[in-house]
Order: C-alpha cells, then sequence, then structure tokens
C-alpha cells in the first residue's frame, strides 16, 4: 500500500496572518468550505484536481484547511509530538449519525426477525460467528467460514492457531454483552486482551498486559519492510491508556461527542496506541463494539464490521494514514467508519430479507408436500419461523380442532421423518423444530 503523500510545508505553513491581502483574497474565495464537491479530500487527492482560477494547489489547499482549522473539535489523543487529534462534523456525518440513531438505537426500525424472541438468538448468535471469522481473517487467520463454523455450534477444541484465534474473538463478542455496564478501565481492556489473545502469541507472556520498553513494535508492510506507523514509546502506556480510558467514559468532557463518533474514535485511539505486543486491532474493533453496546446501539449485537473492512482491507489501512499525515485530522477515519457501518447495516437487512423470502418460498413448497397433511405443513411453517416454539398434543388438537389421537399422530409422524424432536417433562410431550429444520427441508 502506498502512504498518502504529506501536504506541503508544516504547520507555519498555514499561518494566514503572514498572507499579504492580495493573496489572502485569492485563496478565500478558492475554497466555500472543508470539502470539494462534497468530498473530504486529502492532500493526495487534491494534488491530482484542477484547482480552481488563479490559485495554485497549495493556496487551494490552505483555502480547504483554513476552513478545517477554523470550526474542529480536539480531544484528548496526543500524538508523539504533544499535538491534539480533531475532528469536523462535515457532510454527510450528520445524516449519517442520525440514520444510526433512528435505525440502530430505537426499536421502532428494527427488523421484526431482531425484535422477535423466537428468532433474535438465531440471528445474534451468527452475528458473533461472523464478526469473530472475519475479525480474526483480518489478522492472519486462515480457517474457512465452513470450518470455523462448525467448530463454535459443535464446541470442538481449536486444532490450529486460526481457529483459536476465532474462538476467542467469539468469547470476546458475547463477553462484551456482560461488561456494557462497567466503566472502561486498564485493568478492562487488559482482560479483553487476554481472551482474545489467549494461546495465539508467539510470546505468550505478552497476553493481556501492555508492551515493554524492550518490545520495539512498528506497524509496516512485511515485505518491504516499509514503516506505516511507530507507535508511542511503552513508557507512556500507563497515562495514555488512563487518558483513553476518561474519554471513554466521558470523564471531564467540555463539549458533547456523538456516542457514535465516541466509539470511532476509541478505535482509532487504542489502534494509534498500539499497546500490546499483538492482537492491537481485534481489541480495538472489540471496544468500538462495547461502547456501542454501552450506549445501547442495540442492533451492533447483529451486524458485523470487520465483514466490511475484510472486503477493502486497503481502505482500512489507508484511513488511518490520511489521519497520520494530515495534522492529525480524524475526520477521514470517522468518514471511512460510517460507511462501513452503513454498508454493515445493509448487510444485515440484506441478509434478513433473502431470508424471510427463502422461508416464503420454502413455505409454498411446503403445500406440495403431499406427504404432510395441511395441519402438519401449518405447524412445519410456524417452526421455520419460530424454532425454540414448543407443540403438544393439547395445543395441536386446540389449533386445528382435531381429537387428541389425531393431534398425537400428527406429531409423532413429524418426530419420525425428523422434522420435529421431542422429550418429555413430568406427563407431557413437548415437540420443537431441529436444529437446521430450514436446511433439511432442501424443497425444489
Amino acid at each position: 500500500m502506498k502512504i498518502p503523500q504529506k501536504p506541503p510545508g508544516d504547520a507555519s505553513y498555514y499561518n494566514f496572518t503572514t498572507v499579504n491581502s492580495a493573496n489572502q483574497l485569492r485563496i478565500l474565495k478558492s475554497a466555500t468550505g472543508p470539502t470539494v464537491e462534497g468530498k473530504y479530500l486529502h492532500w493526495d487527492e487534491l494534488r491530482h484536481r484542477k484547482p480552481p482560477e488563479l490559485v495554485n494547489h497549495s493556496e487551494w489547499w490552505m483555502g480547504l484547511k483554513l476552513h478545517r482549522n477554523s470550526n474542529n473539535n480536539r480531544i484528548p489523543l496526543l500524538d508523539k509530538n504533544g499535538d491534539n487529534f480533531w475532528y469536523l462534523v462535515v457532510d454527510p456525518v450528520p445524516a449519517r449519525l442520525h440514520e444510526i440513531d433512528l435505525g440502530a438505537g430505537g426499536r421502532i426500525q428494527m427488523p421484526e426477525q431482531i425484535t422477535n424472541p423466537d428468532t433474535r438468538d438465531q440471528y445474534y448468535v451468527n452475528s458473533l460467528i461472523e464478526e469473530a471469522i472475519t475479525s480474526s481473517q483480518l489478522e492472519g487467520a486462515t480457517t474457512t467460514r465452513q470450518i470455523a463454523k462448525e467448530m463454535i455450534r459443535t464446541k470442538r477444541k481449536p486444532q490450529d492457531r486460526s481457529e483459536q484465534m476465532i474462538l476467542n474473538n467469539y468469547l470476546t463478542m458475547k463477553r462484551i454483552g456482560n461488561l456494557k455496564n462497567e466503566p472502561l478501565s486498564k485493568e478492562l481492556i487488559l482482560e479483553i486482551h487476554r481472551v482474545i489473545t489467549e494461546n495465539t502469541l508467539d510470546i505468550s507472556s505478552a497476553v493481556g498486559r501492555f508492551r515493554r520498553d524492550d518490545e520495539k513494535i512498528v506497524v509496516g508492510h512485511n515485505l518491504t519492510d516499509e514503516v506505516y506507523h511507530q507507535p508511542p514509546e511503552a513508557k507512556q502506556l500507563e497515562s495514555r491508556m488512563d487518558i483513553l480510558c476518561a474519554f471513554a467514559n466521558e470523564e471531564g468532557d467540555q463539549e458533547f461527542v456523538h456516542p457514535v463518533i465516541r466509539a470511532i474514535i476509541l478505535h482509532f485511539w487504542l489502534a494509534y496506541d498500539h499497546p500490546f505486543v499483538d492482537g492491537n486491532g481485534r481489541t480495538a474493533r472489540a471496544l468500538f463494539y462495547w461502547l456501542m453496546a454501552r450506549k445501547k446501539y442495540w442492533l451492533f449485537e447483529f451486524i458485523s464490521i470487520s465483514n466490511i473492512i475484510l472486503k477493502a482491507h486497503t481502505k482500512y489501512s489507508r484511513a488511518f494514514l490520511l489521519t497520520e499525515t494530515d495534522d492529525n485530522d480524524l475526520t477521514y477515519f470517522i468518514l471511512y467508519h460510517l460507511d462501513v457501518i452503513q454498508k454493515a447495516i445493509g448487510e444485515l437487512h440484506g441478509y434478513i430479507n433473502q431470508k424471510t423470502k427463502r422461508l416464503s418460498q420454502l413455505e409454498r413448497e411446503l403445500k406440495g408436500l403431499s406427504e404432510l397433511n395441511h395441519r402438519q405443513r401449518a405447524i412445519i411453517s410456524h417452526a421455520l419461523r419460530h424454532p425454540h416454539q414448543q407443540y403438544t398434543f393439547y395445543s395441536h388438537a386446540q389449533s386445528h380442532g382435531v381429537t387428541h389421537q389425531t393431534a398425537r399422530s400428527d406429531l409423532n409422524d413429524l418426530k419420525k421423518r425428523a422434522y420435529l424432536k421431542a422429550r418429555k417433562v413430568g406427563r407431557r410431550w413437548l415437540f420443537e423444530a431441529v436444529a437446521g429444520l430450514e436446511n433439511m427441508l432442501a424443497i425444489g
């Protein structure tokens, strides 16, 4: 990946007061706001575009920076030189945040399959598995989805490092739901890292602890040795993690920071500080989910951001570099992350729509099963949409107005065909759908 070209000059270069009045007017007219045709461009992109009349590229960039520096929001994260990171709330950020607030924070627009207690667990587990797999694949895990899903669902022990990474991520994502009410602390960060990296690091003693002074870590290209990022020194980590936790817990805030932006910044912050020998990316994404859960964005229990990131991993890395090469401007990473969130939510809705269409198709095709009577087809159709629903001889008889003996015959026949499973509780038999009923039918 090519590192974006840094903008011309240093901070003093953008001291507008040193520019003569005639040039000031030209520069001010070159940019009407912080964006160009609705896009928040980095110098690396701007330099390839034709500048407005009467200004060159450097002057055009100065005009943009004047707008960006005039109304930015600074956060407590400092770079290695002691300068603050900052961001702007530019279009389309407000609209994206509004969409997330409506669609992910409330219940009104949430899909019925997720609000329905009979089916929500199915989507919840699928999401946990998907995030566990793709987050691990981002860090080098090579196991296929099919094998990983089989391992988690059957609860067998991991057979290699890749499987262990995926299992650890799965356990971490499950644990986040229990940790959301706890304030963030260094101890909690270390606990998350421990669960994520257990039995996966080359240096086993590095699990659940910050890197030491003698452990020099850089982020770069494995083949070319090109360095993308060199994190702060290890001796600074204790104090830097204290500041990160205070930011996550909203301690001492002077200005409002939208919860989604705060979660995105937390993701960037942990990755920037790179406090661990390994597992930083997985931990950073886990902290993003922790804060979203803490702020009651319930829909994020069912989406996978890593699945979207994995599809264009270079854009993920580039979002970090755009920020670091342009005066600590986090707007680039925020815009990228909001796009990831929007796509992840869209994929969830697409998956649910596809699933709904498939169930409707199965229900139509069930009507053609001559070996089942209409009552049995009705119960199978219901079980497809309510996989944890339990049926008894009495409830089936009442629902269809038949005798106890007929109900008994219907349910026992479905059990014999392996569509339903049964267990006896006291004197009653309870029937429910077998796992994988939808796939087992395989009609058409």
